[in-house]
């Protein structure tokens, strides 16, 4: 990874959600795009991550309060760049491919990029983790009329206007009220394929049965949300004037 003077911003920053990613970190950071700001926010880890991070030339952010939401909010909230991208800090995902990801938000095509996963091996993605992953993406084509096939982990967009989209969210469902909210302001959403690989380590959240349903409780609450009536209060809509 190749670090950005204060002199010279980086044209995207990259968040990475950490907690005990000590094994992955490495890799990860190895793989962020040249001239890219790694953003690793450390979420209460215990086996140095934070440490291992900031000596690869990482930007370190202290979040205490527990949650995937909390450590994203905190890094869109430390991010500078005008277009931020956001990838799991735990190797199942190629940072490298970030640039193909982003690209349709960074020539303005869309709005919100996701990176579809497509499992490399059925070890990547555990059964149950995958029927949940489908269930989900019926509920969210029923809601938004998005037809999406996955809520993409990896993805990006403009920080302006996902600041605007004020997600309140800080457990597993604030992936997918970016997802929603963007959607009833507007916006316009890709998918572009990515591989899914065996994460390192094991998993916080869809490791488990009971991991798995409450992420998915979490993201019900989310779905639950009436859609904001005034659109002038619902957030700004990147695509406008374009």
């Amino acid at each position: 990874m190749i670090e950005t003077s204060p002199s010279s911003p980086a044209p995207v920053d990259v968040v990475l959600p950490c907690l005990d990613e000590a094994e992955a970190l490495p890799w990860v950071l190895d793989r962020i795009p040249a001239r890219w700001r790694a953003i690793v926010v450390d979420n209460g880890s215990t086996d140095g991550s934070a440490d291992i991070a900031r000596a690869l030339g990482a930007h370190v952010v202290h979040e205490p309060r527990r949650g995937f939401g909390a450590a994203c909010h905190a890094g869109l909230t430390t991010a500078t760049a005008d277009v931020v991208c956001f990838c799991d800090c735990d190797a199942s995902l190629d940072p490298a491919l970030l640039p193909a990801v982003a690209g349709p938000v960074l020539d303005g095509s869309a709005d919100l990029a996701l990176g579809r996963r497509r499992p490399v091996t059925p070890r990547a993605w555990p059964l149950h983790a995958r029927l949940a992953n489908l269930e989900l993406a019926r509920l969210i084509r029923r809601r938004t009329g998005l037809r999406l096939h996955d809520l993409g982990p990896m993805r990006a967009a403009r920080r302006e206007p996902l600041l605007a989209l004020d997600l309140t969210d800080r457990r597993s469902g604030y992936p997918l009220q970016m997802v929603v909210r963007a959607a009833d302001a507007g916006w316009r959403v890709a998918e572009r394929d990515v591989p899914y690989r065996p994460r390192t380590g094991r998993s916080k959240v869809t490791g488990t049965w009971r991991g798995t349903w409450q992420a998915v409780r979490d993201m019900r609450a989310v779905l639950a949300e009436r859609p904001a009536t005034d659109p002038a209060s619902a957030a700004i809509t990147p695509g406008a004037g374009r």
